[in-house]
């Protein structure tokens, strides 16, 4: 039952945010009625197949870690665009491994998009415990600042995560 709250109540801060609509008697209905559609529609997959999804990652942890990739993020893009702004300097184009260190695959796919989210670079392919990745502009200090990525994103990781993958 909380969990359906608390999806409910994600969902419907979600519709507000991507609406901003608020003052519209018709529109919040509609609202509501897609909100208890999606709940209705997600508890009755759950009974369909009897699987959950189950999220191996910590909610605060995961929360300091998105403030801490949007200021990684705002640091690359004042990065590329002096690279982009100041054509004179020759990019460093370069596609490379990056091993990673997450047991469960949401965490993975965490480090994954995080990486793409990262102004520059993109996650190409999923390899055997690494990924394939594209820079644009690659120097020496993107490995470093890769590994700091995967100890943040392995740290969002729940214990119970890390003994049962």
């Amino acid at each position: 039952m909380a969990r359906t709250l608390i999806g409910a109540v994600g969902l419907a801060v979600l519709w507000l945010l991507m609406s901003g609509i608020y003052d519209k008697t018709l529109i919040l209905i509609f609202g509501v009625i897609s909100v208890a559609t999606a709940i209705w529609l997600g508890r009755r997959m759950d009974m369909a197949d009897g699987s959950r999804l189950e999220y191996p990652i910590g909610v605060f942890a995961t929360l300091n870690y998105l403030v801490w990739l949007m200021g990684e993020i705002a640091k690359s893009n004042w990065e590329v665009s002096k690279l982009i702004l100041t054509s004179s300097e020759p990019m460093h184009q370069k596609l490379f491994n990056v091993p990673f260190t997450q047991k469960s695959d949401l965490a993975q796919v965490v480090f994954a998009n995080s990486i793409t989210l990262t102004p520059g670079t993109i996650t190409v392919e999923t390899e055997e415990n690494c990924f394939l990745v594209h820079a644009v502009n690659f120097s020496d200090g993107d490995m470093e600042a890769l590994e700091d990525m995967d100890a943040h994103v392995s740290a969002i990781e729940t214990s119970e995560a890390k003994k049962n993958y």
